[in-house]
């Protein structure tokens, strides 16, 4: 119902809104700008630090509909989807959703357990973004707990230069071979509307709203209907039904030196679990049917944020402040499925829930000097969060875990200009908890222009990762199991160094070039493992035991001419981890993979046909897990070398302008390749329930078709 709504909404939209302006995302060439490590928003080719930015127009070009969709693109991201929760989050440089900080306009954002990290990027809509800053790297100075790996950070639209935008999309997809506009259970339906209303130079106003309708993937199974006497788990999907309404609404003022703006972002979304298995249920009189006990889960994210940018005197100041909560809930039902209807439903219950109070400011140009510059910064959030028994293992045994975490910090960085050539950043940070320890992150970056079109940056960094709930507070004892949490745990402490190097060339045919060659090295001490303490009778819990070490190598080139772009890289990457189960230790040696991209946009001068080809390769990684015997407990067990498969994404879209470029039609295939699930055997399951010893990935092939209107 709320699908057909939204369509209709979006259509009618189209019928009266007056199109005679132009397309406002039709802009004058400018340079590219970035915010993400800077003191204040500059040129990307004068950023100290290295930014990968994914633009408005590449989002658009793709044909995706949320973030995870966005970065699956990049090098040395891996989006890891989660069947048990729905959610999908970010591996950077090997590390998991834990050790990297995902912020929507310089704010982290609020996830099921924590703030910034393990968060769902599926939650996070494509329709509102303008672009899409990476740093990979320990970002601990300026983006303090969790940012080990990298720091993510989505900006949106806030402003629209014409008078009144209204933009309106439509699109449909398949889920490998289902689609149906109708029935359930099939395809993929996305609507989407973007206002927006400038008053004056000063005063603008927007407001957008997307539906996301994913009606799940089978794969291995048949689909919530489907029922067998004999009980064989084929039910459900192994995908399963998503449907996610978010809304965004923002205020905006700028004049002279001051600008601010008010944002409010709404999320609800609910994903409906269908258990495989069924029971058999006797009606009386050799009558019978069967029943499923079916799970839906419901999430609510609200997000006020307000962003104030001005002088005081000639010192610049930029403050954030953010009220964050997440909440979600499930409910338990009895389902009949032979007669497709349900019987009874239990009580809605809370499993998790974030409440967290954020506030980040940063004072500069303290000498209003081109040479010499200061950036002093504050951070502080209180983080409150909730977990019911029922998200650990075994109930926890009946205990629910409620906590309120209040950090605070001070950072200090300084950016000094020595020469036209040289440029030198150093950084400290000193953060303070009710919980944890002191903590001190460091940063050094140096910058050379070695000509006009070259230039050298050495990036030093570190940040901590602070345990999870579960790390913290698991708790399952019983005849089978001695799993407990450690609130004894250290952060751990990553150090990243990095080199990069960057040359531009423009030839006398107006062939654009740009090549760029990467070294990282990134090391994780005081790592949290889940250890064996004693195999009989077993016991396990976590400890600070381990260490991760991972070396990057990577290069890329950019060609431009007209109306054609090419860019393609290419990475190589070695981890060593070091594990350790109480008794033995693992090989430390690195193990290699690599990976590389490739897009390409070619658009049709004559027609303005758009020609968008996406690849992407992952190569095999091979890393050490532990393998113990189930039948004899006194055995220590041993390390041997796991793998997760390779695998090829290859993504292809046209789309045709009419109409002065306010309607456009796009249709296209993704996943041409039909990749759905590699060999894992790393990942050897949980401590209680073994590996299927394949990971999914993505949901197969699909066709899509877009209609979008400008007006």
């Amino acid at each position: 119902m709320k699908k057909k709504l939204l369509s209709i909404l979006s259509l009618s939209v189209v019928l009266w809104v007056n199109a005679q302006e132009k397309d406002s995302l039709k802009q004058k060439t400018i340079d590219e700008v970035v915010i993400t490590g800077q003191f204040m928003q500059q040129s990307i080719d004068k950023s100290i630090y290295k930014v990968e930015v994914i633009d408005a127009q590449q989002i658009k070009n793709m044909a995706v509909t949320n973030v995870a969709e966005v970065l699956n693109q990049n090098l040395n991201i891996l989006i890891e989807p989660s069947k048990s929760s729905g959610n999908s989050t970010a591996n950077i440089m090997g590390l998991s959703g834990e050790y990297t900080k995902i912020l929507i306009d310089n704010i982290p954002v609020v996830s099921d357990e924590g703030m910034g990290n393990l968060v769902d990027l599926t939650k996070i809509n494509v329709n509102n973004i303008e672009r899409i800053e990476v740093v990979k790297g320990s970002m601990g100075v300026e983006y303090g707990n969790n940012a080990v790996a990298g720091v993510i950070n989505i900006i949106t639209k806030k402003n629209y230069s014409k008078k009144v935008t209204a933009l309106a999309s439509i699109q449909e997809e398949t889920v490998g071979k289902d689609y149906d506009w109708f029935k359930k259970g099939n395809g993929r339906h996305i609507q989407s509307l973007n206002l927006g209303y400038r008053f004056n130079d000063y005063w603008s106003v927007s407001a957008d709203i997307n539906h996301n309708d994913f009606q799940g993937y089978k794969g291995s199974l048949n689909g919530y209907k489907y029922f067998s006497e004999n009980n064989d788990g084929k039910r459900g999907y192994d995908w399963q039904p998503k449907d996610q309404l978010t809304t965004n609404g923002t205020i905006r003022y700028s004049k002279n030196n001051t600008s601010f703006f008010y944002k409010l972002n709404f999320l609800t979304e609910e994903i409906n679990y269908y258990n495989p298995l069924v029971t058999d249920l006797p009606l009386g009189g050799g009558n019978r049917t069967y029943t499923a006990n079916d799970k839906d889960y419901h999430t609510n994210r609200w997000i006020h944020q307000f962003n104030i940018q001005t002088k005081l005197g000639r010192i610049n100041y930029n403050g954030d402040f953010s009220y964050q909560r997440q909440e979600r809930k499930s409910q338990v039902y009895t389902y009949d499925v032979p007669n497709r209807k349900e019987i009874s439903r239990d009580n809605e219950i809370t499993f998790y829930k974030s409440d967290i109070l954020y506030s980040r400011g940063m004072f500069s140009n303290f000498l209003d000097n081109e040479k010499i510059n200061f950036q002093l910064g504050y951070e502080l959030d209180r983080t409150k969060g909730f977990a019911d028994a029922t998200t650990f293992e075994s109930n926890n045994n009946g205990k629910s875990i409620e906590r309120a975490i209040f950090n605070y910090a001070n950072f200090l960085s300084a950016e000094w200009k020595v020469n036209d050539w040289f440029s030198f950043r150093p950084g400290v940070r000193l953060s303070l908890s009710d919980r944890f320890s002191s903590q001190y992150n460091y940063s050094g970056t140096l910058r050379f222009t070695a000509s006009e079109n070259s230039d050298i940056r050495a990036v030093f960094g570190s940040a901590n990762r602070f345990p999870t709930y579960d790390e913290l507070y698991t708790f399952v004892v019983d005849n089978n199991h001695d799993i407990r949490g450690n609130e004894n745990l250290k952060p751990e402490t990553g150090y990243s160094a990095s080199v990069f190097w960057d040359y531009a060339l423009t030839n006398s045919g107006n062939w654009k070039f740009n090549f760029s060659l990467s070294g990282m090295y990134l090391d994780v001490q005081n790592r949290i493992e889940d250890v064996i303490i004693n195999n009989s009778p077993l016991q396990i819990t976590f400890l600070n035991v381990d260490d991760y070490k991972s070396i990057l190598f990577g290069g890329g080139i950019n060609v431009r001419k007209g109306d054609l772009s090419l860019n393609a890289g290419v990475s190589v990457m070695g981890v060593s981890q070091v594990l350790n189960t109480g008794n033995i230790t693992s090989p430390d040696d690195y193990n290699y993979y690599a990976e590389a991209n490739l897009a390409a946009n070619y658009t049709l001068p004559v027609s303005k046909t758009l020609f968008a080809l996406y690849y992407k390769y992952t190569g095999a990684q091979r890393r050490y897990t532990y393998q113990g015997k189930e039948n004899d407990p006194g055995d220590p067990g041993q390390y041997i070398l796991g793998e997760i498969g390779d695998f090829n994404m290859l993504n292809f879209t046209v789309s045709q302008p009419f109409f002065n470029n306010h309607f456009e039609i796009s249709a296209g295939i993704k996943n041409i390749f039909d990749v759905t699930s590699v060999k894992n055997t790393i990942q050897s399951g949980d401590t209680h329930n073994a590996s299927s010893g394949l990971q999914n990935l993505f949901y197969g092939r699909s066709y899509f078709m877009r209609l979008n209107y400008n007006f």
